[in-house]
């Protein structure tokens, strides 16, 4: 560790002291949406499950009310908008048919939850894009201060100029060994999210299908 900041300039050893934060700002995002995505899976299949070997409406809607997880969340709001619609509000947020209100309302609910899911995404993507660029000035930076120590002493033989540079070059690896966690991570979590959806529409497809075979009815 020592000599990781062995660079005489204070500009190289803060570049890389942002580098080494925001590594731990990548790894840190990454473990808990890791460890969000496999408590979210068991809570999808135990919900799926209860919710699709309901032996009626009223049942399934039980299960909705005591379910964990995002399906369970769309199942909630699913059926607390046809609590209103049954108790026949009269408000702009109802108005229309009763098909076109609770389509609306499972809509707006999958948007929720993808935005909810979406966040710590923009910041993985951020440092992805950025840290090697951050490495590289660094790298920059550090050749610079060496170069002037070079000019300064009067000496260029290659042990004198190795060293520096060579030292100076950290910054870039690490950039680079920064930003490629968090890419993998971005895209990998970004594909998770896009089956999530994909899932939630499934799902908000078939309530309504079933809401429709109830007459909207609860």
């Amino acid at each position: 560790m020592n000599d990781l900041f062995s660079v005489g300039s204070p500009v190289v050893v803060g570049t890389l002291l942002a580098l080494i934060f925001l590594s731990v700002v990548t790894w840190s995002i990454a473990l808990f949406k890791l460890w969000k995505q496999i408590q979210d899976g068991k809570r999808k299949d135990t919900f799926n499950d209860a919710f699709w070997a309901a032996h009626d409406w009223n049942a399934a809607a039980g299960v909705a009310k005591s379910g964990e997880g995002d399906l369970a969340r769309l199942a909630q709001a699913g059926f607390a908008e046809l609590k209103n619609l049954n108790a026949e509000q009269q408000d702009l947020q109802h108005i229309g048919a009763p098909q076109e209100v609770l389509e609306r309302m499972l809509r707006q609910q999958v948007q929720n939850i993808q935005r909810y899911h979406e966040r710590g995404l923009s910041e993985l993507a951020t440092i992805g894009s950025t840290a090697p660029f951050i490495g590289l000035f660094g790298t920059v930076w550090g050749i610079m201060h060496a170069l002037q120590d070079i000019g300064k002493t009067g000496s260029a033989s290659l042990d004198v100029v190795a060293g520096p540079i060579g030292e100076a070059l950290v910054a870039t690896a690490i950039g680079i060994a920064t930003a490629l966690p968090a890419v993998l991570a971005y895209n990998y979590f970004l594909r998770r999210l896009r089956l999530r959806i994909t899932d939630l529409e499934n799902f908000a497809h078939d309530f309504m299908r079933l809401a429709l075979k109830h007459n909207f009815k609860l």
